[in-house]
């Protein structure tokens, strides 16, 4: 079963960043994964929201769009200014490598401190709203020999699953850009 997992998270398009990733261990009779996937479906449904109106540029000069970008621009702000007042930077935890998808992610093993099979809840904090971490509870499935730990996630729920799929593509999409950008 472990082997079949780790062939579907390799196989897989995968966020590969420097993430805000903390690791908290799960008590599994007191977590109801009901209200962790309604929890991380509203996170998700958030940032890809943010993240579609950061990306909508406007190149015209139309009034209407130019107002747009304005109120855009300070939509941008505001949301900036409450996730600073939420969260403040000096509480959320380090940037770390980090891939994951839906099936699960690969990460520092440094920051699990429990043996395979625990039960773990994997918060990641993304940059678009770090005040609405992701809260993804996990096993410990295996450690790796270079340092690295896979966990894998619990199942997600139909709705939260398609959410992650959607936001691990528009991330890669993004980061393709970039490179091609910077090659130009």
């Amino acid at each position: 079963m472990t082997d079949d997992l780790w062939l579907a998270f390799s196989e897989r398009v995968c966020v590969d960043d420097r993430l805000r990733v903390a690791v908290l261990p799960r008590d599994v009779a007191s977590t109801p994964l009901a209200r962790l996937a309604e929890r991380n479906a509203s996170t998700l449904a958030s940032i890809a929201a943010i993240e579609e109106r950061r990306a909508d540029g406007a190149d015209e000069d139309s009034p209407v769009l130019q107002e747009l970008a304005r109120l855009d621009a300070k939509l941008n702000a505001l949301v900036e200014i409450v996730n600073r007042l939420l969260l403040p930077a000096d509480t959320l935890p380090e940037r770390v490598a980090v891939r994951f998808n839906v099936v699960g992610a690969l990460l520092p093993g440094m920051l699990l401190t429990g043996a395979e099979g625990q039960a773990i809840c994997l918060r990641i904090h993304l940059d678009a709203c770090p005040s609405l971490p992701l809260e993804l509870p996990a096993r410990v499935s295996r450690r790796l020999d270079d340092g690295l730990a896979f966990v894998v996630f619990e199942p997600l729920g139909e709705a939260v699953g398609d959410a992650i799929e959607r936001f691990v593509f528009r991330h890669h999409r993004r980061k393709v850009a970039e490179a091609r950008q910077s090659l130009t």
